[in-house]
């Protein structure tokens, strides 16, 4: 018998596994967003486990990842003519088409792996995946796009799996009732912090995300706050942040993992601001793990990860209700906090559940699996869900 995750499995086959990732940002630290960081922990604990994965991702990817190869497109160039014409698409957009055409094509030549992961939000491996041996795993980060839903359109040999069960939800109306593989934190890497008295923000500094908003609420609940991530979009950062800093507010970067932990876990409360439905939002389940407390705009997979005892929630935009959710989130229990990551939120299982997964698309049936002594113990202490609905505001 072999052990995974801390729960004993049948004897099981080592799985050669591709993992297609997206083209435009690299699977590296300090990691872009949570797709990325989603990306990087399922190759590097596969790979724990024996499996054999090959990343196939954008340039810059981490080295030290088992394998990695880079997504390249084919080196065409269009012609002037075919340039001047008014169907010209971005060139961005034609590198990225190129670049899954090209691997897709040559997945399906050589044949040479058990199983295919699509970890991308790119149309083309799912319009192609029928050239595949075997249907490829597409794991939902998004809720449905144009491009995405018209590629899944037809029935192709696919197996789709949300991120979280908002996500399921939102792809109902086109993939009927899909299963739900929720993303989990590596609870060894994110370490229970002392907490502190400040407030922090991480991701990326983009509108959708509405660290502005973070700002407002944390600033009329007297509270400093320390935001961390990329400025991705400029325009966004010189008009809505910076002139917002210097009060009580600061900014200091895109950390990496080490100092990313480190900030959350000297924070008294995380705040999440999403001006956009959150697919799952790994930032909630990173803070829960660190022991730290969210307050959180109440919209998309958000209020899926939170409890009463973990976290706030305040209505979508609602700057003055979110003050008060900071305040109430403090108060909490920062044992029964990570308790919830640990009960929801656990690496682990994600990767046993893409394992089972895996093993069924080769036509193999799922292992039983025991529960590990902490969860029998956890279970034993831990209340009843409440419902999402009832939580407090």
């Amino acid at each position: 018998m072999s052990r995974e995750g801390g729960k004993a499995l049948s004897p099981s086959p080592v799985l050669r596994i591709a993992l297609v990732a997206g083209v435009r940002f690299p699977i590296a630290e300090p990691f872009a967003g949570g797709m990325e960081a989603h990306t990087w922990t399922l190759a590097s604990l596969l790979t724990r486990r024996g499996h054999e994965v090959t990343v196939f991702a954008g340039k810059g990817s981490d080295p030290e990842l088992s394998r990695v190869e880079i997504l390249e497109d084919t080196g065409f160039s269009p012609s002037a003519q075919a340039r001047g014409d008014v169907s010209m698409p971005p060139e961005e957009f034609l590198r990225e088409h190129h670049a899954y055409q090209r691997l897709m094509l040559r997945l399906a030549a050589e044949q040479s792996y058990d199983v295919v992961q699509l970890n991308c939000l790119h149309y083309l491996p799912v319009a192609m995946a029928d050239l595949l041996p075997r249907p490829p795993v597409l794991s939902l980060h998004t809720p449905p796009t144009p491009w995405l839903e018209s590629a899944l359109h037809g029935g192709r040999r696919i197996r789709p799996v949300a991120v979280s069960p908002w996500t399921a939800r939102a792809w109902a109306p086109a993939l009927g009732v899909i299963p739900v593989i929720g993303n989990g934190v590596d609870l060894d890497r994110w370490v229970p912090g002392p907490g502190g008295h400040q407030a922090v923000w991480t991701g990326r500094l983009v509108p959708e995300k509405g660290a502005h908003l973070a700002i407002d609420a944390a600033a009329l609940a007297g509270i400093p706050l320390v935001l961390a991530g990329p400025a991705c979009d400029r325009q966004y950062f010189d008009h809505e942040i910076a002139p917002r800093l210097g009060r009580g507010a600061s900014w200091v970067g895109h950390l990496k993992h080490r100092d990313l932990v480190s900030l959350v876990g000297s924070s008294a409360v995380a705040l999440v601001t999403p001006c956009w439905d959150e697919p799952f939002g790994l930032v909630v389940a990173e803070s829960l793990a660190v022991g730290t407390p969210v307050a959180a705009f109440a919209r998309g997979a958000v209020p899926d990860v939170l409890d009463v005892e973990s976290g706030r929630l305040a209505e979508p935009g609602d700057v003055a209700a979110l003050a008060h959710s900071i305040v109430a989130a403090m108060s909490l229990d920062r044992t029964l906090v990570r308790a919830r990551a640990e009960q929801t939120c656990d690496v682990q299982r994600m990767v046993d559940a893409y394992v089972d997964l895996y093993r069924d698309v080769m036509g193999f049936p799922a292992p039983v699996r025991l529960p590990a002594p902490r969860d029998l113990l956890r279970a034993a202490a831990t209340p009843a869900a409440r419902d999402v609905g009832q939580r407090g505001r």
